[in-house]
């Protein structure tokens, strides 16, 4: 079985964003586990790996063994009346959405795909959250975890994702399953999501814990590089719907 770790693409023409890299995902030498201790080498992949588009950065926030799809579950608990452990297939008898968006990164980079996937309120049909519960925690295969307000997440343009461009997500992009949250920096959009507990009460994800991230990650006016266009724009702050 692969291994995967967030790594830069593009290293090499984003050096000026490495005072923030650490917020997609990076870590220490010191933090990361050595090769001996897995199954096979951890593989770092690049802009010639044929399983990776060049136009994207792809990061986890550790190396962490490739789900398997067929005994991947999303399990759903805490604040509903009907608990769930879902499979791939399960999540994709779900009535699906298409859509075109943007991530956006907070180095200063983005790209754009098509996604299919479902939206929040045929999750909540499933597992019917009680009325107390306000918010969403997200646990991932890599360790990674993040809150958001169900508020945000019944957003007409947040996208539970399990397809990328017409295929299945590829493990780099988050397969089984990712969140897409357009108006949100990347790093509220959570990859590889095992986990889903409804509560009454947020909290804060990982990266505002150790730096100066904010808690609810609303994508600011400033400067985007967009790896799939090239060149230097001015944003002014949201979803970027500018192709």
């Amino acid at each position: 079985m692969k291994l995967f770790r967030r790594g830069f693409l593009r290293l090499s023409a984003y050096a000026l964003f490495g005072a923030v890299a650490a917020a997609c995902g990076l870590r220490t030498q010191e933090e990361a586990p050595a090769a001996s201790d897995a199954e096979e080498p951890l593989i770092l992949q690049n802009e010639n790996s044929p399983a990776i588009k060049p136009t994207w950065n792809v990061r986890f926030f550790r190396p962490f063994k490739a789900v398997d799809h067929k005994a991947w579950r999303l399990h759903i608990e805490g604040l509903v009346d009907e608990p769930k452990d879902l499979s791939l297939d399960d999540i994709q008898k779900l009535p699906s959405v298409e859509q075109e968006s943007r991530m956006v990164c907070v180095e200063g980079w983005s790209a754009k795909a098509k996604w299919e996937g479902f939206r929040y309120q045929a999750l909540a049909e499933l597992v019917k959250p009680r009325p107390e519960a306000t918010w969403v925690y997200i646990h991932c295969a890599d360790g990674y975890y993040e809150y958001l307000p169900i508020s945000d997440l019944a957003h007409p343009r947040v996208l539970f994702a399990y397809k990328m461009d017409g295929e299945l997500l590829h493990d780099m992009f988050g397969a089984p399953l990712r969140l897409i949250v357009p108006f949100k920096w990347g790093y509220k959009g959570p990859k590889t999501i095992t986990l889903l507990r409804f509560q009454d009460k947020g909290g804060q994800g990982y990266w505002p814990t150790v730096g100066p991230y904010s808690p609810e990650g609303t994508i600011q006016a400033g400067i985007d590089h967009p790896l799939d266009l090239g060149g230097r724009r001015e944003i002014s702050g949201g979803e970027v719907t500018e192709y």
